[in-house]
């Protein structure tokens, strides 16, 4: 039996070759960007070409011309190689007097949610561009980070009013008993929360986008976070504890786990 290697600490290639000092340089001084990240399993990804489409759409809209979906994925390939198993993502830039956008795919562990709930601080921000995964995200590690250092385990980003929009790097649903209400607010559509939307339906559990906003919170039985690692349930958001559901959470990481995983 041969066993896959195992995924290095940080790979870094940039249009397939191995980084440069300049490549490198390039991207320490220009955070003007787009980026996505994947969990890979056995080659394979969940949701690819909804990671493919966002890659696409966010080029046109930040640089003005597509990206063509065959090239990330060999870019992908080649930064595997023989690994298997990784977390992988891949950055969208474009130097000047370049005739392309620049690729840069990083190649680490892969990683996983532990299942453990959840515990939010609220925080009044709210992402500009929200629906574009962009760079220079310094107000979401540095609230993260106040979240952590106050005993949270991540932020919750909210705008005027304590209208709620998403976590810092994870997007969130709330449970009101009847219906999974995701936040009407500007944020970015992850790919975990895109592949599940549209499948709660029929698996029994309506889904619908309201506003939520910090004064709402006592009125949702429980809630949940959603990003490239998995799912997870929210234990509770600033003072406000979730009563939980676990039958919930069984019932939406089953349906997650049913997505089928395509080949990169």
């Amino acid at each position: 039996m041969t066993t896959s290697p195992t995924a290095p600490q940080l790979l870094i290639e940039v249009d397939g070759r191995p980084a440069t000092e300049a490549d490198l340089r390039l991207r320490a001084l220009d955070t003007y960007g787009h980026f996505t990240a994947l969990q890979i399993r056995d080659g394979r990804v969940r949701g690819l070409d909804l990671h493919l489409a966002r890659l696409d759409a966010s080029a046109r809209e930040l640089f003005g011309t597509g990206l063509d979906g065959e090239r990330v994925r060999a870019l992908l390939r080649h930064a595997l190689g023989d690994v298997r198993d990784a977390a992988g993502r891949v950055y969208v830039h474009w130097p000047d007097g370049a005739a392309e956008p620049s690729l840069m795919v990083t190649i680490r562990p892969p990683a996983t949610q532990d299942g453990r709930a959840q515990s939010l601080m609220s925080v009044p921000y709210v992402r500009p561009v929200a629906h574009v995964k962009h760079l220079g995200g310094f107000a979401q590690v540095h609230y993260g980070r106040v979240a952590r250092r106050a005993g949270f385990d991540d932020a919750l980003l909210t705008g005027e009013g304590g209208v709620v929009a998403e976590a810092a790097i994870a997007n969130i649903a709330f449970w009101d008993g009847d219906a999974v209400v995701w936040p009407d607010a500007p944020f970015l559509t992850g790919v975990t929360m895109a592949l599940l939307e549209p499948r709660l339906p029929a698996a029994g559990l309506p889904s619908v986008r309201r506003e939520v906003t910090l004064a709402d919170l006592p009125r949702y039985r429980a809630a949940l976070v959603t990003n490239s690692r998995g799912i997870a349930p929210v234990g509770r958001i600033d003072d406000t504890v979730f009563p939980g559901d676990a039958e919930l959470v069984k019932r939406v990481t089953a349906l997650y786990d049913e997505v089928e995983w395509d080949r990169v």
